[in-house]
């Protein structure tokens, strides 16, 4: 199985809603993304927190519909 780029933006959008997020397709296949997300939810948290709040709003579809998904997280840079 496999999502487009634009099911990931709406999975993480909903998910996390109020970031900013960039999905780049890694190999044209739907099954390697890589991801950077912006989002004041981030503030405060180490990065193992973080990717942890990006792999709660993919639930089950991380290993399964999604393959792989490099992650970049940052907070915002007011």
């Amino acid at each position: 199985m496999s999502m487009t780029k634009d099911e990931l933006l709406k999975i993480l959008s909903s998910g996390l809603p109020g970031s900013q997020i960039t999905i780049e397709d890694l190999a044209g296949d739907g099954d390697h993304y890589a991801a950077t997300i912006i989002s004041k939810k981030f503030e405060g948290l180490n990065k193992i927190q973080q990717h942890k709040l990006v792999y709660d709003a993919l639930g089950e579809k991380m290993g399964y519909t999604l393959h792989a998904l490099s992650i970049k997280t940052e907070t915002p840079k007011d």
